[in-house]
């Protein structure tokens, strides 16, 4: 290598080095090795459940095909292979790939053993994945999934800044020959190169700085049927409704401004990416989507069927949420009618809720659609846990993705966004129940109840509101509040007897399984000044301190001062002053 290595940061983050310039030529966020780390993570999950999927299809196909007699055997070498042709054609999508030729040296007796062919050389063979991370930057996310996933194929890194492409390429050349042979770097614009290699990928990796709005429409069609797109939104004020107007041309979502604003960050990217393949005749199915740091991640798989598609409305609904005591009620955007085989889509009944809030009496704001199916597959969690937990070693961010992946298997699947137990005591200005007396009177009166990985303070639970201010009633009768003036939303809320009379007896499900055991579920951040980092290329100033830290923005400073003190030395020593 012909690199000066004296002017570069070496940087080793899992079994991959990159190379950094001391100037911000080439983004790299250190926080995102959490994102890295659960990324790799699912990944391996996925290739998994890849290989179980496609067993199974082949043992279908096998069960189904007919019995092979004695007298048949010449001509059921043939026959076998053709059928695993089908399998290609009708299931895979040019997934898989048939072996060309069958031995002739080792001969299979076919009336000893049927299934030679299907177990044998003549076997339907499945491709290793091939994975596109479209914004690649350094290349360090490529080249971890090339030298820690096993059984993947080719990793192809786009970038459409020559600098970026530069840098990463020297990384795959730093990182020895599993990196070259598996890694591939291109300069490109990700959206064109998505839109002309459709259903070619397994795997699609979005994670750009800020809005990924701008890419989903061609990443779901480069996805293969069956593949998964791993995508990142960091957009986080205009996702949580500081901007309302700007998620809604982004997204096509309305954002509001709850304690669950961060969930339903989760909701609006997943209902975007709905949307985009949906023109396309296809739709999702999330595995995991996380809410971690400064970003949400989603991980969903994308499939082809019109008939499926017609579901859509049935996972999407608007949010009322009331702007006194923060009450929020759903409305679904369809319904379906069975009637004898055939079922019907119709629009959703509405009104959810009447012109003023039957708590407080105050108006709603209205927002979505979000996603308001499960944005997890508890299957997937548990596999992937238990994966996390069998190589800790090999994950840089071990404690963090285990914490949040332990939260996300105990939340209730099918309850969309969350409670907020101070939020609750606020409007009411009563002191707050801890969270186990809480969570027992929600439990004793008949209903579910659990934490979210999104917020400590968060509780879901598939209680309706009026139980919930019926069960704060009851607390309140037990801890009296100050008088507050009769247009407060506590005044009012307060002056309906509760219907329910309150249990706060112990339960024995009030804690989860991790706070039995004591397991850490919300940790601190590693260090100050965690969080996102300045976009590549642009200069850091006094003025980053807040963001970056003093160390290090007086660092870059004194670097730049050096080199501008050395560069004027070296002009007056070439051009010396005249006497």
């Amino acid at each position: 290598m012909t690199t000066d290595l004296s002017d570069y940061a070496i940087i080793k983050e899992g079994e991959a080095e990159i190379l950094m310039h001391a100037k911000n030529q080439v983004f790299y966020n250190k926080t995102q090795v959490n994102n890295r780390d659960i990324s790799i993570a699912v990944l391996r999950a996925f290739i998994e459940k890849r290989k179980e999927e496609h067993v199974a299809r082949l043992s279908k196909k096998t069960k189904t095909a007919p019995k092979v007699s004695e007298k048949d055997a010449s001509n059921s070498v043939v026959e076998e292979v053709s059928n695993e042709s089908d399998i290609i054609d009708e299931k895979t999508n040019g997934d898989c790939e048939v072996a060309a030729e069958i031995s002739q040296e080792e001969p299979c007796s076919i009336s000893e053993e049927p299934n030679k062919v299907t177990e044998g050389k003549g076997r339907v063979e499945l491709k290793p994945p091939r994975v596109l991370e479209a914004l690649s930057a350094s290349g360090l996310r490529a080249l971890r999934y090339a030298r820690e996933v096993e059984g993947i194929g080719q990793v192809v890194a786009l970038d459409n800044d020559k600098v970026s492409v530069e840098a990463c390429r020297r990384n795959i050349k730093f990182n020895g020959s599993v990196a070259c042979t598996k890694v591939e770097s291109h300069l490109a614009d990700a959206r064109v190169h998505m839109l002309t290699h459709p259903k070619e990928f397994d795997v699609v990796d979005l994670d750009p700085y800020g809005s990924p709005s701008v890419f989903l429409d061609s990443a779901v069609q480069s996805v293969v049927d069956g593949g998964l797109l791993m995508c990142t939104a960091t957009d986080m004020a205009v996702l949580c409704g500081g901007n309302g107007e700007v998620c809604y041309s982004k997204y096509g979502s309305y954002p509001l401004r709850g304690k669950y604003c961060h969930e339903m960050a989760l909701r609006i990217l997943l209902a975007c990416i709905e949307s985009h393949a949906n023109r396309y005749k296809r739709y999702i199915v999330p595995v995991l989507s996380v809410q971690m740091d400064f970003y949400v991640r989603v991980f969903v798989r994308i499939y082809s069927s019109a008939s499926a598609m017609k579901n859509t409305p049935l996972k999407l609904s608007y949010v009322y949420q009331c702007i006194g005591c923060d009450s929020f009620h759903l409305q679904p955007i369809g319904r379906t009618v069975a009637k004898n085989s055939s079922v019907r889509y119709l629009p959703g009944f509405g009104p959810v809720v009447p012109q003023e809030c039957n708590d407080c009496g105050k108006k709603f704001n209205m927002g979505g659609p979000i996603w308001s199916a499960p944005i997890h597959d508890q299957e997937w969690v548990t596999s992937i846990l238990s994966d996390v937990k069998s190589m800790k070693e090999r994950y840089p961010a071990y404690d963090r993705i285990s914490a949040v992946l332990t939260t996300i298997s105990e939340e209730l699947p099918d309850v969309p966004l969350f409670l907020s137990l101070h939020n609750l005591c606020a409007t009411l200005k009563c002191t707050s129940p801890s969270a186990v007396i809480f969570r027992s009177a929600v439990i004793n009166a008949g209903y579910r109840i659990s934490g979210t990985h999104v917020n400590p303070l968060g509780l879901k639970s598939d209680a309706p509101m009026d139980v919930i201010w019926d069960i704060m009633r009851c607390w309140v009768k037990n801890h009296p509040v100050k008088p507050q003036p009769p247009d407060q939303s506590g005044t009012v809320i307060l002056a309906k007897e509760p219907v329910l009379q309150a249990n706060f007896a112990r339960a024995i499900a009030s804690l989860s399984k991790a706070q039995t055991k004591k397991i850490a579920r919300f940790l601190p951040n590693p260090e100050r000044h965690w969080g996102p980092k300045l976009r590549a290329g642009r200069q850091i100033t006094s003025k980053h301190i807040s963001l970056l830290g003093p160390d290090a923005v007086n660092g870059v400073l004194n670097h730049e001062e050096d080199e501008e003190h050395n560069a004027k030395r070296q002009k007056i020593e070439d051009h010396p002053t005249p006497n």
